[in-house]
């Protein structure tokens, strides 16, 4: 009987990492079936999605408890189908609010359960290592550190590597990458991404602009980059230009594009989040930066174990990249710390190459890695076992 897997993975950057997952599967289980909740990229490789992955974009707090009924009533429904039917394991993928609840009943059951991407129990609510040592049968790592935590936790681990060091050339071209997007290599590039969430934008966003009326004045062979997710983002940052009177300013706006964005330039200016390991798998000197509301702020100061929130000083264990945070995210202390990068030609050859080592770190064949640490689940089923027993 051909292996079924049942797996939930949430937002475009799930959806993203389990269809890379499916295909490495795939390659050694050609006939297994996997089906849940999904996105267009695990449709792609066969995956049958009984609900779409964006149900499971919540966007803070307030949105989350408006929608709770109807998430817990697909959690509920989907989980009646993984207990009666009983598929080979159950695989989640981020989304932890969400799978870790599913993980634990599936456990319970009998089944195996995997999480794929580790909940940032080292960064904050620490104390979710007991309800996942409770849900998961294994636990799959993207950074280099985190199994150690999950070891002296008793919970099986796996470390696979980050799926962006293994797109992302260790040698990017940035002379390529301003070919692409038409611009000429004597400029100074900065590229700005104030976030993918509205919410960034809108505390971002004025502050960016102010900054680079600040470097434009220094300096006015400076074009700015400003890579925009959605409409709606874009249309706030343009509506933020405005307020700015800043339509004599070098800054041009694109509809995606980040990564050549951040290729292309000199020094990058990046909110919190993924993009700041996007920006250190390119290679690019970066200061970090993050506004959100004040009590928000607070709630999450007290709560953070760490003196960092940009990935690159998180998985460096230092302050290699200037973090610049709530109120210290002034336009002036902004332009001065990017404006430091491209005054020292010595600091960026350095960082290069801490981001050169972080890169090979991190390159680890995640899927392949991470269907490797799976199929084990699959053979120790009953009916997958019977099934392939040699003649």
């Amino acid at each position: 009987m051909a292996p079924r897997i049942a797996m939930v993975a949430g937002e475009a950057s799930g959806d993203l990492l389990a269809s890379h997952l499916i295909r490495a599967i795939k390659r050694h289980c050609p006939d297994a079936q996997f089906y849940g909740i999904g996105g267009p990229k695990m449709q792609a490789e066969g995956f049958d999605a009984r609900w779409p992955s964006e149900l499971l974009a919540v966007h803070g707090y307030v949105d989350a408890l408006k929608r709770y009924r109807e998430l817990s009533g697909i959690r509920k429904a989907l989980l009646k189908d993984i207990l009666r039917n009983r598929p080979s394991a159950f695989i989640g993928v981020d989304a932890p609010d969400f799978n870790l609840w599913l993980e634990g009943k599936v456990k319970s059951a009998g089944l195996p359960a995997v999480h794929f991407v580790s909940p940032s129990i080292w960064a904050w609510r620490g104390g979710r290592i007991k309800r996942i040592a409770r849900s998961v049968t294994r636990m799959l790592c993207l950074f280099p550190f985190e199994p150690e935590i999950y070891d002296r936790a008793g919970v099986p681990v796996s470390y696979v590597g980050h799926p962006l060091a293994d797109v992302f050339p260790l040698e990017p071209s940035r002379a390529a990458a301003r070919e692409r997007l038409g611009l000429s290599a004597k400029l100074r590039v900065v590229a700005m991404l104030p976030g993918s969430r509205q919410s960034e934008v809108r505390n971002l966003g004025e502050t960016f602009i102010a900054t680079a009326r600040l470097m434009a004045e220094r300096n006015p062979d400076t074009v700015f980059l400003v890579p925009l997710a959605t409409r709606e983002t874009r249309e706030l940052f343009q509506e933020a230009m405005h307020r700015q009177e800043a339509g004599e300013l070098p800054i041009r706006l694109l509809f995606g594009h980040a990564v050549d964005a951040m290729t292309a330039a000199d020094v990058v200016l990046v909110a919190s989040g993924t993009a700041t390991l996007e920006a250190a798998l390119l290679k690019r000197p970066m200061v970090i930066t993050y506004r959100m509301g004040k009590w928000q702020y607070r709630l999450m100061k007290r709560m953070a174990y760490l003196p960092w929130v940009g990935l690159p000083n998180v998985l460096c264990g230092e302050s290699i990249v200037p973090e610049l945070l709530q109120d210290e995210a002034t336009p002036e202390r902004l332009a001065d710390a990017l404006e430091g990068w491209l005054a020292d030609a010595t600091a960026r050859e350095q960082l290069e190459q801490r981001f050169t080592e972080l890169h090979l770190a991190l390159r680890q064949n995640t899927a392949e890695k991470a269907a490797a640490a799976i199929l084990p689940y699959l053979d120790d089923n009953p009916q997958w076992r019977a099934a392939h027993r040699p003649a």
